[in-house]
């Protein structure tokens, strides 16, 4: 039901007006997913179920927030985001930019260059616009397997971060060796060997954490559980990189 209504409503409203009234919109769908087998860890809802998108992951109904981002929100509320810090967040989902905008005890520096998230920067991994050692944390998900020269944008998340601070990494993940291929340019071309257009490369753990020592982190690789009740995903990883 969620995808043929999130299908029917794209036809049918345009994507700005759906932008602006997306929680509008959610409202009309939480009565049928209401009930006590589930919460969202960003929304709060209780749900009987979570939706289930066509690539097989759990969406909540009520905010639209994906099983990594309710991950993500879960560990920076319980370890890593404290008052007075100062937060670089890349592309966030639009739940957590709502989420973290209305705390006033953080200094938060949404940011997305391709103007496709709300944000309030756009700067260039590559060449982050800010002085060096700005940073308590950054929040880097989904981003460095689109950036042909991620090994500067690497070393430029290094640069503003702070003596102590902390950066959470994701990408997608595979076995073996990192693969990629720049002769490999068509988004048709992308998408077949990347799985998406608009990715240039797709990463394996070891040599993710390889590429992030060589700019000077310090690098561990979490694995964490699923968990049914909240909709996370089985062994989903994440790089915790300290400087």
């Amino acid at each position: 039901m969620y995808n043929f209504l999130k299908s029917v409503v794209k036809n049918i409203i345009p994507q700005e007006i759906l932008i602006k009234n997306e929680d509008n919109f959610r409202k009309l769908i939480k009565p049928f997913y209401k009930g006590k087998n589930h919460e969202c860890t960003i929304c709060s809802a209780h749900l009987k179920k979570f939706a289930v998108l066509h690539n097989g992951q759990l969406v909540c109904p009520v905010c639209g927030s994906l099983p990594r981002t309710r991950r993500l929100s879960q560990l920076l509320d319980q370890e890593f985001l404290k008052p007075r810090m100062t937060f670089l967040d890349f592309s966030p989902s639009r739940m957590l930019y709502k989420k973290w905008k209305k705390r006033n005890d953080i200094s938060y520096f949404p940011t997305d260059f391709e103007n496709e998230f709300l944000s309030d920067y756009q700067f260039d991994i590559t060449n982050i616009g800010t002085e060096s050692e700005k940073f308590d944390l950054i929040v880097c998900y989904h981003i460095l397997e689109h950036i042909v020269d991620d090994k500067k944008a690497m070393s430029e998340l290094y640069r503003v971060l702070k003596n102590g601070g902390t950066a959470l990494i994701q990408t997608p993940f595979k076995d073996g060796e990192i693969y990629e291929n720049y002769n490999i340019v068509t988004p048709e071309d992308r998408l077949k060997h990347f799985g998406q257009e608009d990715h240039v490369r797709i990463y394996s753990v070891s040599g993710l954490k390889e590429r992030l020592q060589s700019v000077g982190f310090k690098a561990e690789v979490k694995v964490f559980d699923e968990n049914i009740y909240q909709g996370f995903a089985k062994n989903e990883i994440v790089m915790v990189c300290k400087k």
